[in-house]
């Protein structure tokens, strides 16, 4: 009765789990689990940091925190007696049953998504999508409310007790309880895991995201020390994956609605750099930012609402110039998009080809590109050869027969080959950097020039 209790100090809000588990995971594109390893070695490191400090940001909701010391008593961690060994065990269990939760959730949007990968350039499912995640974070400005059932929160509110599979049990249905909290930035994380299709970024990049959550149960289980009183610094946070959302929104509209990234041209253009472009980004954000887009919230008077509303526009819009502006090539390669005219040319010309399978709902392949805008990627493709491109982001018959015909299946791939046709190399990396890339060209160069070679002697 005191759980219950105390449990309406806050406002539970309504997950929205189904159509959150539905849209993305049917959106979302194809990838091999099996180049998990070769891409935790080039920067993985980075992505599960920021799942565990996004974890401990949702720990910091209203949804959340004010239920910690709560929960932590439940299930007998606070009891006379028990030692702080047991204590951490309790809050083990808990974190552990929670992150079974999210874990789980992570492994099926991976499945699930590596299946229609080139649903991503379709308004159908795209504009849905994008409107799921502005009405979630427009609950976490504080615009409106959702309510779960409260015949639902009083059931999952008995779900538990002490000992350590009541803590176990408690921790499973403690993802779905602060679900109003932790769906909205526990969205972004899904849509993106599903990019990867592989079970194991997902089960585990989830687990670190509960594990993050469950930071402070652990510190509050095995520890005398008493958290900060709930407030309003807690309605900043949420207002934080807010904005991370809109901005998330903003960039799945990118493929169906190219106007953004001609607006985002438009103005690289008429500033004369991406750097530019970049410096404006975050100046708008800076300023949204100071009107109030973060501590400000919509359940203030007209006037605070409408600081609030031009705050969250400008935070936004500077945040996808910014985006646009880091993204966006210092050079654009002379692009051939015909293969016949692109191994005419490098017949021509005594060079390889370059071919770059790319698509609108592949985030690294637009992060290739602009690697091979950048002084030094750039000459040296340009030296020995003749760049291709195949979009084949709407996955026609003709987008699989040539992504058949070069066995690159999944996204991104970038191959090199001799003007004859004959793979000499490719580069597939999700977090590609000049180092590597140049490394892989250079490689490539070694052996077309062996070819060259070969081919002389005859």
């Amino acid at each position: 009765m005191k759980q219950q209790g105390m449990s309406k100090h806050f406002v539970l809000r309504l997950s929205t789990i189904f159509a959150i588990l539905l849209l993305p995971a049917v959106a979302l594109a194809a990838d091999e689990a099996g180049e998990f390893a070769e891409t935790l070695e080039k920067g993985w490191l980075w992505a599960y940091l920021v799942s565990f400090g996004t974890g401990v940001l949702t720990s910091l909701t209203p949804c959340v925190y004010p239920m910690i010391p709560i929960t932590v008593a439940v299930f007998g961690s606070k009891d006379e007696g028990t030692s702080r060994q047991k204590a951490f065990l309790l809050a083990s269990c808990y974190v552990g049953g929670m992150g079974l939760l999210f874990a789980g959730l992570g492994t099926g949007f991976a499945m699930a998504g590596g299946q229609a990968g080139s649903l991503l350039s379709d308004a159908r499912i795209i504009v849905p999508l994008a409107i799921l995640l502005v009405v979630l974070a427009t609950s976490l400005f504080g615009a409106f409310e959702l309510r779960l059932p409260y015949a639902l929160q009083n059931k999952l509110n008995t779900v538990g007790g002490k000992g350590y599979g009541g803590a176990f049990g408690m921790g499973l249905v403690g993802g779905l309880v602060a679900a109003p909290c932790t769906g909205p930035f526990l969205a972004g994380m899904l849509i993106w895991v599903a990019s990867t299709g592989s079970p194991i970024v997902g089960a585990t990049l989830l687990f670190t995201y509960a594990l993050g959550v469950g930071t402070l149960f652990f510190v509050i289980a095995v520890t005398s020390m008493s958290i900060p009183k709930s407030g309003a610094w807690m309605e900043a946070i949420k207002s934080f994956g807010g904005l991370g959302l809109l901005a998330a929104a903003i960039h799945f509209l990118r493929p169906v609605f190219p106007l953004i990234d001609s607006l985002s041209f438009d103005a690289k253009e008429a500033l004369g750099s991406p750097g530019m472009l970049l410096a404006l980004g975050v100046g708008l954000t800076l300023v949204g930012l100071a009107l109030g887009s973060v501590h400000l919230s919509f359940h203030g008077s007209a006037k605070v609402k409408a600081r609030k509303s031009a705050g969250v526009l400008l935070t936004v819009v500077g945040v996808t110039a910014a985006v646009s502006g880091m993204l966006a090539p210092k050079q654009i390669l002379a692009w051939r998009h015909d293969q016949a005219i692109a191994f005419a040319d490098a017949k021509a010309e005594n060079k390889g080809v370059m071919i770059d399978f790319g698509a609108s709902w592949c985030a690294p392949c637009k992060l290739i590109e602009k690697v091979m805008g950048e002084p030094g990627v750039f000459e040296e493709l340009n030296q020995d050869f003749v760049p291709l491109k195949f979009d084949v982001s709407e996955s026609t018959d003709a987008d699989q027969a040539l992504q058949a015909k070069y066995k690159a299946s999944s996204l991104p791939a970038v191959l090199f080959l001799d003007n004859d046709g004959h793979e000499l190399l490719r580069y597939t990396s999700k977090t590609p950097d000049t180092k590597s890339m140049l490394k892989t060209i250079r490689a490539a160069q070694g052996a077309l020039e062996a070819k060259r070679k070969e081919t002389a002697s005859k």
